[in-house]
């Protein structure tokens, strides 16, 4: 078989591929870190927005530093995702339909696991979990004529266990990991593109404020985690919330369309040291 080399490969658009134009975008824990990176990109990117959070004040902020800044569309829900119900009603009620799902939106609470009573587990596996899969079945129910994406937020911890005190946490996100396996299989054929974004660690304002908390209490064990996690990453810094969004932005985008029940790592390097 021979090649004609003078033919060329018909390329899109590089700026279609990564264009979110006429899409809406909905993301848990908006307000800050790599929820809020997130929301920036696809704002970025054309997307209209619709921003999930607990803290209202700092949400509202954010919504209309974008709409200002982006000349997008952003509507803003203050859920607690502990609570089913309010994520039920949250769905019942929305006037637009996301064409895109980020589940970003966790908790990472330290607690040796002796002490881990029903209560904190629960909690943290609802947040991280339990909102997840609702959201997800929420989506999917909707969007099955037409398809759509869903991105979930997993953790390094559910790969390689590396700080203490995250035994549960670490549990939770490898939860979220076989969801989207699970998902991308059974949903794929009907249009669902679905895929995992796996961070290492990121300095964002809660990992910030556990660091604040620890020095207040006297846990240096965590700045000792800190400075051991520092040596593992071959790229030589923290990760910012940006790094995780621009992947998210790739993933949500139509060059990314032939992924599915991909698990993306982002963590300088880390898990390779």
């Amino acid at each position: 078989m021979t090649t004609n080399t003078n033919t060329r490969i018909q390329f899109d658009n590089f700026d279609a591929l990564l264009s979110l134009k006429k899409k809406t975008a909905l993301i848990t824990g908006a307000a800050d870190g790599i929820g809020a990176a997130i929301a920036e990109r696809f704002a970025w990117a054309g997307a209209n927005l619709i921003l999930i959070d607990i803290n209202e004040s700092t949400l509202r902020e954010r919504a209309q530093r974008l709409r200002k800044l982006y000349r997008i569309k952003v509507d803003t829900s203050f859920i607690d995702l502990v609570n089913p119900e309010a994520i039920m009603e949250f769905w019942k009620h929305c006037k637009v339909i996301p064409d895109i799902l980020v589940n970003n939106a966790g908790i990472y609470p330290p607690r040796d696991f002796t002490d881990s009573d029903k209560g904190f587990i629960d909690r943290t596996m609802q947040i991280n979990l339990g909102a997840v899969m609702d959201m997800c079945r929420e989506m999917i129910a909707r969007r099955k004529k037409e398809g759509g994406v869903i991105i979930n937020m997993g953790s390094i911890e559910a790969k390689t266990p590396f700080k203490e005190d995250l035994s549960v946490y670490s549990v939770s996100k490898a939860g979220v990991l076989a969801l989207t396996r699970s998902l991308a299989r059974e949903y794929a054929s009907q249009g669902f593109k679905i895929n995992a974004l796996v961070p290492g660690g990121i300095k964002t304002e809660g990992t910030s404020e556990m660091a604040r908390g620890a020095f207040l209490k006297f846990r240096f064990n965590l700045f000792r985690d800190a400075a051991r996690f520092s040596q593992r990453l071959p790229v030589g810094r923290v990760g910012q919330p940006d790094d995780i969004a621009r992947m998210a932005l790739v993933m949500a985008a139509p060059i990314s369309d032939y992924m599915s029940g991909a698990e993306v790592t982002i963590d300088g390097g880390f898990l390779t040291a």
